[in-house]
């Protein structure tokens, strides 16, 4: 996404324009998946500063307007995407932490439908697959393992 359609994007949702809201958004399309560490450090690089607080301030206003995604694999930091609306899934490597996309597994979205829904009107399913990706695969043994 260009600058240009950043801020389309946070004009459709009602938001203001801000040097960070756009710094943010340039990040986080420049590394899917990213922390908020490593969007902090690539704001600051754009901006020259900018302080955590207003990172995790934006990134908030950015996940609850639906233009970011925040996902949460369990033992690891929040990580955020551009990629929204599409309740597709996730593979996680359990050495390196490498995060990707995986297409919703079957049929349309929520593409798992629990076999009791208690009354809920389910919207999304959130499925992680946990593995090991091709390089961690491609490492001795005792090398990965004591990276875990």
């Amino acid at each position: 996404m260009t600058p240009t359609d950043h801020e389309e994007a946070l004009r459709s949702r009602g938001l203001r324009v801000t040097a960070t809201r756009l710094a943010v958004l340039g990040a986080v399309a420049d590394h899917p998946h990213a922390t908020v560490e490593t969007i902090l450090g690539d704001v600051r690089a754009r901006l020259g500063t900018a302080s955590t607080q207003a990172v995790y301030d934006v990134l908030a206003a950015l996940t609850q307007a639906e233009l970011l995604h925040r996902i949460e694999p369990a033992g690891h930091p929040a990580r955020y995407e551009r990629r929204v609306g599409d309740n597709h899934h996730h593979l996680v490597c359990r050495t390196c932490g490498t995060v990707t996309d995986v297409d919703c597994s079957v049929g349309h979205a929520p593409c798992l439908r629990p076999t009791d829904d208690h009354g809920f009107t389910v919207e999304e399913a959130e499925v992680i697959y946990w593995g090991l990706c091709a390089s961690c695969q491609q490492q001795p043994a005792t090398t990965a393992a004591h990276s875990r």
